[in-house]
Order: structure tokens, then sequence, then C-alpha cells
């Protein structure tokens, strides 16, 4: 007898559904929430690209290099100073700075701005030497920047302490690694300075048989020629970094100062010439690359404008010194380079209101005058006088030799002819003999003067004719 087991009337209970029930609620809450927190703008879309894409230290300094070559060195700057900011632990990136910032500065003209940059450079350089201490190419560099530095310090002992300090890191550079090319063209430039040519000429070649593919090595190695007097030499030296990197201006204005070297060296007249038409080539073909690019550089119009000055063709070089005002038109140095040139032109006049900015500084409404009137480009600007130094002394001995030569009876000009030659007195610069010369010169023109004056107004005796005053 087979007997089935009874199945149950009503279905059993499954006790899972109530949890099922619940974690479909949770998940449909759940879903209300991430859309309502989307459009809100609580929570972002995936896949959405970045408001500001990251970029490596890598592609920063890819950027300078090719600013560098392009001979943009401000972009160059900014792009490292990038470089740096997203990875400031990379010694090589800061070394990298600081060798375009030295470089930079062969672009500037005015002295506070060089040495403002150079100090840049040397704490780049710094930063670079402390965070790799073993790094030769960031002692190479950091010499580098100390060095060009000396240049620009007037001789005594921060000069000779940066020398020291420069010669110290090249050649720490060298023992961590005695093949850096860069670091033995550097340790030339440093020697060539310290007046050591032969010494420097072996370091240059040395780097020269390493590695001849820098325009580092050759800029220098034109630097230790002319040291040595070898000005065509050095020229050849130029085209040679120029080959290599032909947008770097300065190197068309050291090889274009060169020739103007060898033409004034030269008794041919006919040759001269040649010669100086060789330099212009030079500082208009910087000229132009700097207009290709954008580079408001005043620089090359200064070059072209010394090298008509020595041709005697005044005008024209009046002409490309007004130029570079257009580009700086509160820069006093110009002035006073004006004020030379119109000195050499005879125009004694105006060059008295271009000495006038460049030594006690002008308001805007005076800059124009100054210049020879504001053209169409130029934009009238208020101008700081420059101080007593190495590079203004000869402005302020012409300034107070015309102002005493232009002085009348009438219009007289000795009171401030001879303030400026008690400046010029109470200097280091009166050992130079030309100068002390000019100085008495003006004094006895001005005491000369004085006696004039005081002998005209001196009330004559009654029935005696008045005397002629001496003009």
């Amino acid at each position: 007898m087979n007997i089935y087991q009874r199945k149950s009337i009503f279905r059993k209970r499954d006790d899972t559904a109530i949890y099922r029930l619940f974690f479909l609620l949770v998940l449909i809450l759940a879903g209300v929430w991430l859309i309502r927190s989307v459009y809100q703008g609580d929570v972002k879309p995936l896949f959405l690209p970045t408001p500001t894409p990251t970029r490596f230290a890598t592609s920063y300094t890819l950027e300078g290099d090719a600013h560098f070559t392009a001979g943009q060195l401000n972009a160059a700057i900014t792009a490292y100073n990038e470089a740096v900011r997203v990875d400031p632990n990379n010694a090589e990136v800061w070394a990298q700075l600081s060798r375009v910032q030295t470089y930079s500065t062969a672009l500037l003209v005015r002295r506070e701005e060089i040495l403002a940059r150079l100090d840049e450079a040397i704490a780049s350089a710094e930063k670079a030497v402390e965070l790799n201490p073993d790094s030769s190419y960031a002692h190479a560099v950091y010499a580098f920047a100390l060095n060009w530095k000396a240049s620009y310090t007037s001789a005594g002992r921060e000069q000779q302490d940066l020398l020291t300090q420069s010669q110290l890191s090249a050649t720490r550079a060298l023992q961590l690694d005695n093949t850096n090319t860069l670091a033995l063209a550097f340790y030339a430039e440093v020697l060539v300075d310290q007046q050591q040519w032969n010494q420097a000429q072996l370091q240059i070649e040395q780097a020269l048989a390493q590695d001849s593919s820098l325009m580092d090595v050759h800029r220098v190695h034109a630097y230790v020629l002319e040291s040595l007097g070898e000005y065509a030499l050095a020229i050849e030296a130029y085209d040679r970094a120029i080959a290599i990197s032909p947008n770097l201006t300065f190197l068309y204005i050291r090889a274009g100062a060169g020739y103007r070297r060898l033409a004034f060296d030269s008794p041919n007249e006919q040759v001269q010439r040649e010669l100086f038409v060789k330099s212009l080539e030079y500082f208009e073909q910087a000229a132009r690359i700097n207009e290709q690019l954008g580079v408001q550089d005043p620089g090359p119009y200064l070059s072209i404008a010394r090298t008509y000055s020595q041709m005697g063709e005044f005008f024209i070089a009046i002409r490309n010194v007004q130029k570079t005002i257009e580009f700086q038109p509160d820069n006093a140095f110009y002035y006073g380079e004006l004020g030379m040139l119109y000195h050499k032109n005879r125009n004694y006049e105006t060059g008295i209101l271009a000495f006038k900015c460049a030594i006690e500084g002008c308001t805007a409404d005076e800059s124009c005058p100054a210049r020879g009137e504001c053209g169409p480009n130029d934009i009238p600007a208020e101008v700081v006088g420059l101080p007593l130094d190495g590079s203004t002394v000869y402005y302020y001995d012409v300034y107070a030799s015309q102002l005493a030569a232009l002085s009348t009876p009438r219009d007289n000009k000795c009171a401030k002819a001879l303030e400026i030659a008690s400046i010029v007195e109470n200097s280091e610069y009166i050992s130079d003999p030309n100068i002390a010369a000019d100085m008495v010169v003006v004094r006895n023109i001005c005491n000369s003067l004085e006696e004039s004056i005081n002998a005209t107004a001196t009330p004559q005796p009654t029935g005696t004719p008045e005397s002629t005053p001496t003009p």
C-alpha cells in the first residue's frame, strides 16, 4: 500500500522576500539622492575633463628649451618657473632656470635690472646646489651666474669675492665630473675675468675637444679670444655659436662689436668702412630677429648708433638712439647716450636738455624736448636721473662742461655746472687726468664769467664813462 505525503493546501511563506524589498527601497533612495546631487552640482558626472589639465615638469622644461632656442628668453624663464613650481625638488630644472636667467641679462640695459636678474639667477643656482650638492651641472651654472654678476660689479672686495666664489664652484663642478664640458667653459670664462688668460685658453680648448656642439662653448671661446686681442678669430667663434643658436641676438651684438673694434684699429680708410658696414649687418640682423619674434629689445639700435657715431655719421646715430627711447621712454641711460651724440654733433643746447634728463631727471613734458621732440610713436615719460658711477661719469663730465661753455651774463648756467663738477671732484673718478682737466676748465670758465659780471656790476666813478662789459 502506497501512502503519499499530503501536500499543503496553502503556499509556504518565503522569508527572504522582505529583505529583497528593503534592498530595492535603499537602491531607489540612493538613486534619487545621486540624481539630485548631480543636478545641484555636488556630484560631478564621470569622464568629465579636468578644468586645468595637469602638466609634468618635463613638459615645461621642453617648452623652456624651445623658447630659449627661439631667442624668447623671457618666455623661457616663465616656462622654467612653472617647471620648478610643479617639481620644486628637481635640482637640474633649477639649474636650467638659472642658466637662462643669466643669459637673459644680455638683453637688458638698466644696471639695476641686470643686477636684480642676476640675483635671481644666483638664487636659482643656490637652490639647485642645495637640492643636489653632488650635481656637477648645478655647480657649473652657479659659477656662471656668479661670474656674470662680478662683471657688473664695481672693482673692489665684492667683485673679488664673487670671482673667488665663482672659481670655487667651477672647480667643484669639475671635481664632481671632469668631463663636464659646460663646467670647463664656464671655468675658462672665470679665468679670463681673473686675467689668467693662458690657463683660460687651455680650459676652453679642452672643452672644444670634448664637445664642440654647445653654443656656450663657442661663446666662451670667442670671449677668450677677445681677451687675447684676436678679434677676427673671436668673430669666427661667434659665428659658430650663431650657427648653433641662430636666434640669440646677443651673439650677433658681440660679433658686430668685434667688427667695429677691427674697424677702429684699421689704418686703411676703405677697409675701415667695410668693417663698419659688416658690423652694421650683424646689428641689423639682430634687430630683424627681434622684430620677427615680437621682442622689443633696444640693444641692436644702440649698437647701430654707436657704430654710426664712430663713422662720424651723428645724425643717423641720433635717430637710432631715439628709436631706443621709443621702447623705453623713461630710461635715463638712453638720454645720456643721446646727450653725448648731440655734443658730438655740436647741438649743445639740445644736448643739455638730454643730459638733464639723464643726470637730474625730468618730467614727462621735459622728456620730449630732450629727445628732439616726440614723434608719433613716442610716449612722454618721467625720467629718474642716474647716479654717478663708472658708466655715467662721462655724462656728468660733458654735462658740466657744456653748462659752463654756454653760460653768459644773461643766461648763467654756472651754478648748475659747478654743482655737477663738485659731484665729480668728490668722487674716485677725479683720478682720471682727462676728467680732472675738464673740471679745471669748468671752474676757470665760471670764475672768469663771475669776475666779468662783478666788474660790470661795479658802480663807475662820477664823470667817468662806463667800461664796456666783457662778453
